[in-house]
């Protein structure tokens, strides 16, 4: 599917790389935030069950990272992504959000939302350069949202 890995969805036994993926990805926004940003404390064995954890494994069968997105009525939410830190730089992260809108169109889904942190500034340019656009920020949870939009 991918340059070098494939995309699947994730099995039970998946779940701590995953938490390893997370917590390397991003670890280094707990100073900038006071607490663990929310995908460090995901309940990903519940998101895993549920069928809307994907993730990206290599062609040695390591996890490289994963993508966890799901409907909300037309809408499809894309909640989280993380790479490696080893796996960062391979087009992994774009070619999952890619996977994301893929079946986000599939489903007939009107567009695709997520949030970030602001704090998390790479992703306030990430983002629009990928066609979403920022449609709102408000705190929640203790946390400085800002959240955008991709109509498809």
């Amino acid at each position: 599917m991918g340059k070098g890995f494939d995309i699947r969805q994730a099995h039970a036994a998946d779940e701590i790389a995953v938490r390893e993926c997370a917590e390397g990805a991003y670890g280094r926004y707990v100073a900038a935030m006071g607490k663990k940003p929310a995908p460090m404390v995901a309940d990903f064995a519940s998101l895993i069950a549920s069928g809307v954890l994907h993730v990206a494994v290599g062609r040695d069968a390591d996890m490289l990272g994963f993508i966890v997105f799901y409907h909300e009525g037309e809408h499809v939410l894309f909640e989280n992504v993380a790479v490696r830190q080893n796996a960062v730089g391979r087009g992994i992260g774009k070619r999952l959000i890619a996977f994301c809108e893929s079946e986000a169109k599939r489903s007939n889904a009107k567009s695709i939302k997520l949030y970030t942190n602001e704090k998390m500034t790479e992703n306030l340019s990430i983002y629009p350069h990928l066609g979403y656009r920022e449609i709102e920020r408000k705190t929640e949870d203790g946390f400085n949202r800002v959240y955008f939009e991709k109509l498809i």
